[in-house]
């Protein structure tokens, strides 16, 4: 009776033994290889984002599957389709001085926007950014050298991306939400590693042929252009490098307005 006693005590301690050792395996974190093998089981196909615009108000085709992705990684794309709501949104690569007068127009129409800069704006524009951030407007990351995300490694993305939001915290203490893939182009695998960082991606819902400076549209066919699109939770793509943007602003606000939007930060995202 005496060995069969001890021969249960002995398997009672390995089977404590083994629980011990596979409740171990299961709580301990991720190890960085293991975590980096995550990264790299996402598909790093490029995609380039595009749009199916409407000019009859309603909200256009943003492709159900790159949408899909952006909501999985909780990016910003476009509003419900309730609220008319419109959110302007600049991209800023350089400085070609016409974003002072964009600034001005916003001020006096008290309309807040998001503008999205490179390191090469923060370093030769830095008292218009301090304007931004003066005048209550977002500043959102688009990386240090504009370069397409998927292209960049992992450490590169991060890189790209931590790099402009130190550099701006530095300066004025102020921190980046929001970022926009440089030429609209990212992957699964960068939506991942750009949520990771704290960073919510913005795409948009409309946008115009409005960056090219050797050709740019005249106002009247910008102004229609931009008011025969709107539609509800419109995240509005124009560049601050088009000097027709920056003639048009005030107007263009106006008669946003005129037609019942309303035009919101993307703090008040819904």
């Amino acid at each position: 009776m005496k060995n069969i006693n001890n021969a249960s005590k002995i398997i009672i301690m390995i089977c404590l033994t083994l629980s011990i050792f596979t409740i171990t395996v299961i709580t301990s974190p991720k190890s960085a290889e293991e975590t980096v093998a995550t990264t790299s089981t996402l598909s790093n196909k490029k995609i380039g984002w595009g749009i199916k615009r409407n000019d009859n108000h309603n909200q256009p085709d943003l492709g159900a599957e790159n949408k899909k992705l952006i909501d999985k990684y909780n990016g910003i794309a476009m509003g419900n389709n309730e609220n008319k709501d419109i959110y302007l949104t600049f991209d800023l690569g350089y400085e070609a001085g016409y974003t002072a007068n964009i600034l001005d127009a916003l001020k006096e129409k008290n309309a807040k926007a998001t503008f999205f800069i490179t390191a090469h704006y923060l370093n030769t524009a830095s008292d218009l950014v301090q304007r931004m951030i003066d005048e209550g407007h977002i500043v959102g990351n688009h990386t240090v050298n504009h370069k397409s995300m998927p292209d960049l490694s992992d450490e590169e993305l991060k890189t790209e991306l931590m790099k402009l939001n130190q550099a701006l915290y530095e300066k004025y203490g102020y921190e980046m939400k929001y970022m926009r893939p440089p030429k609209g182009e990212f992957s699964e695998r960068t939506l991942s590693i750009t949520d990771s960082l704290g960073f919510k991606t913005a795409m948009w819902s409309f946008a115009y042929v409005d960056w090219n400076e050797d050709s740019q549209p005249s106002k009247e066919d910008a102004m229609n252009k931009i008011i025969s699109n709107l539609h509800n939770g419109e995240v509005m793509l124009l560049h601050a490098t088009s000097k027709t943007n920056s003639e048009i602003m005030g107007e263009m606000i106006d008669n946003i307005r005129k037609e019942g939007y309303e035009i919101k930060s993307l703090e008040e995202f819904r």
